[in-house]
Formats: structure tokens, sequence, C-alpha cells
């Protein structure tokens, strides 16, 4: 199969023919009352997006919405200093006719982030706690679902595989902060691998990233405590105590930290703090991490323009890495 398109290295002036996922379509209304539409399209290594289809150019784009597929001919331009796609002509194509998941930002291979989160699972050796994680984590179904789910529709992990790869983060972090301040590293660990299972109910990869309709009503951070007291509901005798049962929800409803940021409650022991903050962590520097690496936001040197999702930030790349010994 032909290697897709690299969205992110096209320079100014290249002619692009490949086919690509309508990742959003936004209309916007002129002054004189008149539609305009602008595209983002996108496939595994990134997003475009598309000049404005003007109100004369509305008929080629006429029943398009996102997640349809289409076949596309054009050539990369700029607009206030930023990457746009002109163009030149655009084919809608059968969904059936392509495989939609090779159209989607994806980590590869699983493998080794199953093994890291396995042998780390292994080392909980409390027997009711591990036993609670292994509800989920031995359940093969689960493991399918959360091995493919991102980590975010947008932002952060948003890739095929985002989830599991910022669960080993989150863990590695954690596992590292809570051996500095004496909490219990295997109720953390046991925190960490729960604390964002309502994500495979709340998202859906189906085409595009999306919220499910119980992710935009309810949360994955509610969902996932649901997840959890519904799985705990089924076993008889009880896996655990009633006390072990409130810790482990605790840390899937604060993980978050605010009620502002999604947590109904702030963390209030050690552990669910220690949980916070190594999530925030692993979300923030890949979000960095991921603005450093695209050139659209550095269309005047190595320092960035102001970044929305960075809260406005601007970044600087050092180069201290890349200059020789």
């Amino acid at each position: 199969m032909a290697q897709p398109t690299d969205i992110k290295t096209l320079p100014v002036g290249a002619r692009v023919e490949d086919t690509f996922l309508v990742v959003d379509l936004r209309d916007r209304t002129m002054d004189t009352g008149d539609v305009y539409t602008i595209l983002t399209l996108g496939n595994s290594t990134g997003r475009i997006p598309t000049e404005p289809f003007w109100p004369t150019r509305q008929t080629e784009i006429a029943g398009l919405r996102k997640g349809h597929v289409v076949q596309v001919i054009g050539e990369v331009a700029t607009f206030r200093d930023r990457r746009q796609l002109k163009v030149v002509s655009l084919r809608p194509l059968p969904t059936e006719s392509v495989n939609l998941i090779t159209l989607l930002p994806s980590i590869g291979t699983v493998d080794r982030y199953w093994e890291t989160l396995d042998r780390w699972r292994r080392e909980i050796r409390r027997s009711s706690i591990r036993a609670v994680v292994d509800l989920f984590y031995e359940d093969h179904e689960f493991r399918a679902r959360y091995e493919q789910c991102p980590a975010a529709v947008s932002g952060h992990h948003a890739s095929i595989g985002g989830l599991l790869k910022h669960t080993t983060e989150v863990a590695a972090i954690a596992r590292t902060i809570a051996r500095a301040c004496g909490a219990d590293e295997q109720l953390v660990l046991a925190g960490v691998l729960l604390h964002d299972i309502g994500k495979i109910e709340s998202y859906t990869w189906d085409g595009i990233f999306d919220f499910t309709e119980a992710g935009r009503l309810v949360g994955h951070v509610v969902l996932g405590a649901l997840l959890l007291e519904r799985r705990l509901g089924e076993q008889h005798p009880p896996l655990c105590t009633d006390d072990e049962r409130k810790l482990l929800l605790h840390f899937v409803l604060s993980h978050h930290g605010k009620l502002e940021w999604g947590s109904p409650i702030p963390p209030m022991t050690l552990e669910a703090e220690v949980l916070h903050w190594a999530d925030n962590a692993s979300a923030k520097t890949a979000s960095v991490a991921e603005a450093l690496q695209d050139d659209d936001n550095f269309p005047e040197g190595r320092v960035s323009m102001a970044i929305r999702r960075l809260d406005w930030r601007r970044l600087f790349r050092n180069g201290v890495l890349d200059a020789p010994d």
C-alpha cells in the first residue's frame, strides 16, 4: 500500500494528490450574507485546512460531512503565515472503499506498551486491589478497545492507541513521584490503570475521533466511575472492601483535579494527588512536544506564534539537542 502524503512536511508549492478524511467542516457567513466553507483534511500524518470554498464553489462540497473520504488534487499555499491546501479537484469516495482507521493518526504497534503495563501490574501484590484492576486488564474485549482508543478527540495523544501510550506515561511518572513522596506505589498504579477507563465509552474512532452521546452528556470521568461501580457490583463475593472501593472510585472521580477541569471532587489522598499531577504532566508535555514539531507554529524562526491550546503561550525551539558535540 502506498504511503500517505506526509502533511506535516509538505512545503509551500507542493502538489498534492491523495485520499483524505474530512476531519472538520466549518461554514462562515460573509457580510453579504453569503456562506463560505473551510474544510480540514487529514490522514495518519496530520491535518491541513483548505482555502475557503467561496459561494461560487459550494456545489463542489455539497453533501460533504465530517468523516467523509475524499480524493483531492491541490497545491499547498499560505495565508497569514499558515499553510492551507488550495483545492483544484475534490471527489467524494464511498466510505466502504477505504479502511478509515488507516487515515487516522496512530501510535503504531502497541506491544511495548502492553508489555510495560502488564509487568508493572504484576507488581501489585495486594490481592484485592490487583483483582479489581484485573477485572479490566485481563478482559480481552476491554484490551482490544483500550489499545485502539485515543486519549482525546483532539490535542494530547489524539491517535489510535493514544490512550494506551498516555496510560503508560502516566504510570511511569506516577511511580517515580510516589517513591519520592512516600505514597503507596501499588495503590497509585491501580489508580493510573483505572483513571481513564471511561474513555472507551466516551470516545468513538469510527472514521473520525469524536464523542459518543454518553461522552457528551456525562463525560469520561463519571463514565469511568459508573463503569467501575457496575463491574464491581457484578462480582459475588465482592473483590475488595468497601474502603478500597471508595479509594479506587476516588482516583477516577478526582484525577482532573478541579470541578472546572472536569472532576466532581478534588484529590483528597496523597495517592490521588500523585495521579492528578502525573496525568497532567503526560498531557501537557505531549501537547508541547507536538506543538514544537509543527512547523506551522513557527513562521518566523525559533519563537512560535501564540498557541491557543497551550493557553496562548509561545514556545522556543532551543536546538541544543540538535547541535554537534
